[in-house]
């Protein structure tokens, strides 16, 4: 049986651990039922509560603290899920860029997991990351890293603190970089090929250059994007195991 004091430590750890997966790529997926989420969030955080030492709570928060405590709990774990899904919106928005130089910023998917819509290149190289999120057991750095949370930062001691705007803006600062990263093969290409465009356009000026060539583009692009793929996906498996290491570097300056 649990005393009081045991149940509400389970509670917020509950709190951590279910904030944390439904602001995180693959678990946050509106797919996932959410009968599902909060079972797998239960499990999880019973394991962890009963593998870490919780000496260092000495009262029992009740009322207000409580209250307060919770809402720290869930700002942690919505800050640790949510970290994870800055390499997804580089590489959706590298998908953007690359549908644009292409020709298809008008060819527009709805998502039904997102319930948005978006590029149809960058719908692509998104789902290829959360396939390759899958298999490097990516869901285990989300794991490892709740477990670490609560050994560097105390259930209900979470606070905004310097360090962590730091790293917070790092980490976001670093989507448009990643994000240029994967498209600048394509895009140096389109670029080589719109000043190509400009030269024909001038040594012929009766011709419609853009009709000629648009269907081109598209073929071009997309074999291209077929040719480097295997190229891509060795960056964002890098990036994705990069970001293991991102996380425990965001959990201590959560913990300073």
């Amino acid at each position: 049986m649990f005393s009081v004091k045991e149940f509400i430590i389970l509670f917020l750890i509950f709190l951590r651990i279910s904030s944390a997966f439904v602001s995180a790529p693959f678990f946050g997926n509106k797919i996932i039922p959410v009968v599902v989420k909060l079972f797998i969030s239960l499990v999880v955080s019973y394991i962890i509560f009963l593998s870490t030492d919780h000496s260092a709570v000495k009262e029992v928060p009740t009322g207000w603290l409580l209250f307060v405590y919770s809402i720290k709990e869930v700002i942690t774990g919505l800050i640790i899920g949510f970290t994870l899904q800055f390499v997804f919106f580089a590489v959706s928005y590298a998908g953007t860029l690359i549908g644009f130089d292409i020709g298809l910023n008008m060819a527009e998917v709805f998502n039904p997991s997102e319930e948005v819509s978006s590029n149809v290149i960058g719908e692509l190289l998104y789902y290829a990351a959360i396939m390759i999120f899958i298999l490097i057991n990516g869901h285990h750095y989300l794991i490892r890293a709740l477990q670490q949370s609560f050994n560097v930062i105390g259930i209900g001691m979470f606070s905004f603190q310097e360090p962590l705007y730091q790293t917070m803006i790092k980490l976001a600062g670093s989507v448009f970089v990643i994000a240029v990263k994967i498209a600048t093969p394509i895009l140096i290409s389109f670029f080589l090929i719109n000043i190509a465009e400009g030269i024909i356009s001038r040594m012929i000026p009766n011709m419609q250059v853009f009709f000629v060539t648009q269907p081109l583009k598209v073929g071009l692009g997309l074999f291209m994007l077929g040719l480097i793929s295997p190229v891509y996906i060795y960056m964002i498996k890098n990036l994705l195991r990069d970001y293991e290491n991102q996380l425990y570097l965001l959990i201590n300056s959560m913990g300073s």
